[in-house]
Protein backbone atom coordinates (compact mmCIF):
# COMPACT_ATOMS: atom_id res chain seq x y z
CA UNK A 1 0.00 0.00 0.00
CA UNK A 2 1.47 3.23 -0.91
CA UNK A 3 2.31 5.88 1.67
CA UNK A 4 -0.44 8.09 2.17
CA UNK A 5 1.93 11.05 2.40
CA UNK A 6 3.39 10.78 -0.79
CA UNK A 7 2.12 13.08 -3.56
CA UNK A 8 2.02 10.80 -6.83
CA UNK A 9 2.01 13.51 -9.18
CA UNK A 10 4.54 15.09 -7.19
CA UNK A 11 6.62 12.10 -6.69
CA UNK A 12 6.23 11.33 -10.85
CA UNK A 13 6.91 14.27 -11.99
CA UNK A 14 10.59 14.40 -9.89
CA UNK A 15 11.32 11.16 -11.58
CA UNK A 16 9.90 12.73 -15.17
CA UNK A 17 12.24 15.54 -14.68
CA UNK A 18 15.36 12.95 -13.86
CA UNK A 19 14.46 11.00 -17.13
CA UNK A 20 12.99 7.90 -15.62
CA UNK A 21 9.25 8.14 -17.52
CA UNK A 22 8.88 4.22 -17.01
CA UNK A 23 8.58 4.93 -12.55
CA UNK A 24 6.82 8.63 -13.70
CA UNK A 25 4.16 6.30 -15.47
CA UNK A 26 3.38 4.71 -12.35
CA UNK A 27 2.89 7.34 -10.85
CA UNK A 28 1.37 9.04 -12.74
CA UNK A 29 -0.74 6.34 -13.22
CA UNK A 30 -1.66 6.25 -9.50
CA UNK A 31 -2.49 9.51 -9.48
CA UNK A 32 -5.08 9.78 -12.23
CA UNK A 33 -7.19 7.10 -10.04
CA UNK A 34 -7.37 10.07 -7.52
CA UNK A 35 -7.94 13.03 -9.84
CA UNK A 36 -7.14 14.01 -13.71
CA UNK A 37 -6.22 17.38 -14.61
CA UNK A 38 -5.39 17.93 -18.14
CA UNK A 39 -1.63 18.22 -16.68
CA UNK A 40 -1.12 14.68 -15.38
CA UNK A 41 -3.08 13.47 -18.52
CA UNK A 42 -0.82 15.09 -20.59
CA UNK A 43 2.33 13.71 -18.43
CA UNK A 44 0.67 10.24 -18.66
CA UNK A 45 0.51 10.47 -22.40
CA UNK A 46 4.20 11.27 -22.52
CA UNK A 47 5.28 8.19 -20.79
CA UNK A 48 2.55 5.98 -22.71
CA UNK A 49 4.26 7.30 -25.81
CA UNK A 50 7.66 6.62 -24.82
CA UNK A 51 7.61 3.73 -22.91
CA UNK A 52 5.05 1.99 -24.80
CA UNK A 53 5.54 3.92 -28.28
CA UNK A 54 1.80 4.90 -28.18
CA UNK A 55 2.23 7.75 -29.96
CA UNK A 56 -1.06 8.21 -31.63
CA UNK A 57 -2.77 7.61 -28.70
CA UNK A 58 -0.15 10.04 -26.57
CA UNK A 59 -0.97 13.07 -29.19
CA UNK A 60 -4.34 12.68 -29.22
CA UNK A 61 -4.58 12.92 -24.81
CA UNK A 62 -2.44 15.65 -25.09
CA UNK A 63 -4.50 17.53 -27.68
CA UNK A 64 -7.64 17.16 -25.86
CA UNK A 65 -5.75 18.14 -22.65
CA UNK A 66 -4.91 21.19 -24.55
CA UNK A 67 -8.61 21.76 -25.40
CA UNK A 68 -9.34 22.21 -21.57
CA UNK A 69 -6.30 24.18 -21.03
CA UNK A 70 -5.56 26.22 -23.93
CA UNK A 71 -2.91 29.11 -22.87
CA UNK A 72 -0.72 25.98 -20.53
CA UNK A 73 2.44 25.87 -22.84
CA UNK A 74 3.70 22.97 -20.08
CA UNK A 75 0.73 21.46 -22.03
CA UNK A 76 2.29 22.28 -25.89
CA UNK A 77 5.85 21.20 -24.63
CA UNK A 78 4.92 17.73 -23.89
CA UNK A 79 3.18 17.55 -27.33
CA UNK A 80 5.75 18.76 -28.96
CA UNK A 81 8.11 16.38 -27.45
CA UNK A 82 5.65 13.88 -28.10
CA UNK A 83 6.37 14.63 -31.59
CA UNK A 84 9.81 14.28 -31.57
CA UNK A 85 9.79 10.72 -30.39
CA UNK A 86 7.74 10.30 -33.54
CA UNK A 87 10.23 11.86 -35.59
CA UNK A 88 8.20 14.66 -36.87
CA UNK A 89 10.24 17.01 -35.75
CA UNK A 90 8.73 19.97 -38.01
CA UNK A 91 5.31 19.33 -36.39
CA UNK A 92 7.60 19.72 -33.14
CA UNK A 93 9.02 22.85 -33.72
CA UNK A 94 5.25 24.64 -34.72
CA UNK A 95 3.87 23.43 -31.42
CA UNK A 96 6.82 24.46 -29.10
CA UNK A 97 6.51 28.37 -31.34
CA UNK A 98 2.26 27.84 -30.39
CA UNK A 99 2.98 27.39 -26.65
CA UNK A 100 5.69 30.48 -26.37
CA UNK A 101 2.77 32.51 -27.54
CA UNK A 102 0.91 32.03 -24.56
CA UNK A 103 3.72 31.97 -22.20
CA UNK A 104 7.77 32.21 -21.82
CA UNK A 105 8.81 28.88 -21.10
CA UNK A 106 11.94 28.18 -20.26
CA UNK A 107 12.12 24.55 -21.26
CA UNK A 108 10.63 24.92 -24.58
CA UNK A 109 13.59 27.35 -25.39
CA UNK A 110 15.37 24.57 -24.09
CA UNK A 111 14.01 22.32 -26.60
CA UNK A 112 14.15 24.87 -29.55
CA UNK A 113 17.62 25.43 -28.83
CA UNK A 114 18.84 21.72 -28.63
CA UNK A 115 16.78 21.48 -32.18
CA UNK A 116 19.02 24.52 -33.70
CA UNK A 117 15.68 26.47 -34.39
CA UNK A 118 16.38 30.29 -35.12
CA UNK A 119 13.69 32.89 -35.92
CA UNK A 120 12.45 34.22 -39.36
CA UNK A 121 14.69 37.64 -40.17
CA UNK A 122 13.15 40.64 -39.78
CA UNK A 123 12.38 41.16 -43.30
CA UNK A 124 12.00 37.38 -44.67
CA UNK A 125 12.30 38.62 -48.57
CA UNK A 126 15.99 40.23 -47.44
CA UNK A 127 18.87 36.64 -46.99
CA UNK A 128 19.24 36.37 -43.61
CA UNK A 129 22.83 37.69 -43.51
CA UNK A 130 21.87 41.38 -45.41
CA UNK A 131 22.95 43.64 -43.00
CA UNK A 132 19.37 45.09 -42.63
CA UNK A 133 18.41 42.04 -40.97
CA UNK A 134 20.90 41.38 -39.08
CA UNK A 135 20.93 44.86 -37.45
CA UNK A 136 17.39 44.94 -37.13
CA UNK A 137 16.84 41.84 -35.99
CA UNK A 138 19.71 42.93 -33.08
CA UNK A 139 17.93 46.44 -32.74
CA UNK A 140 14.47 44.62 -31.60
CA UNK A 141 16.10 41.90 -30.10
CA UNK A 142 17.50 44.08 -27.62
CA UNK A 143 14.35 46.79 -27.50
CA UNK A 144 12.46 43.43 -26.54
CA UNK A 145 9.70 43.65 -29.87
CA UNK A 146 11.50 40.42 -31.05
Amino acid sequence: MADETVNPFEEGLRHFLQGDTASAQIFFEEAATRDNPPLLTAYLAFCMAKEQGEVKKGISLVLESIRQEPRNSELYLLLGKIHLLAGQKSAAIRVFRLGLRYERNQRIHSELGALGIRRRPPLPFLTRSNPINKYLGIFLKKAGLR
